[in-house]
């Protein structure tokens, strides 16, 4: 017997700042918005959106929220990856946005490139160039 498991269907994020973080998941990593929700009884937003290529994201904005332990390496989620075909544009376009990246390494294991950032909570996120 099988799970019967589709696909992946999305990340939820926690922000500290839910308008910072909707302008930088809207703006800069160019996310769509699917639909947007204030809920009342929990005084927070819930955004559901789509990155190019599909990808979906949850961006709740509850009160106070604590901050993530650590970076890296906190136990849970590590971090966002999402694959780019051209790294050297995606990290061009970037920084034009105010966004700063690490260098660019090269994975030893699978030769592909990546780089690391950050959204304004801190959470990583990997740019995985796929060729």
């Amino acid at each position: 017997m099988s799970l019967s498991i589709a696909g992946f269907h999305h990340v939820a994020l926690i922000t500290s700042d839910y308008v910072r973080a909707k302008h930088f998941y809207t703006e800069v990593l160019e996310a769509q918005i699917i639909e947007e929700t204030w809920r009342e009884a929990r005084q927070s937003y819930k955004l559901d959106l789509q990155l190019p290529g599909g990808a979906r994201l949850e961006l709740f904005s509850f009160p106070s929220p604590p901050p993530r332990p650590s970076y890296p390496e906190a136990c849970g989620l590590r971090h966002l990856a999402l694959s780019v075909t051209d790294l050297d544009s995606a990290v061009s376009m970037l920084k034009s946005r105010g966004v700063t990246c690490e260098a660019i390494r090269t994975d030893e294991l699978t030769h592909q490139r990546f780089t690391f950032f950050a959204d304004p909570d801190g959470t990583p996120i990997e740019f995985y160039e796929l060729r």
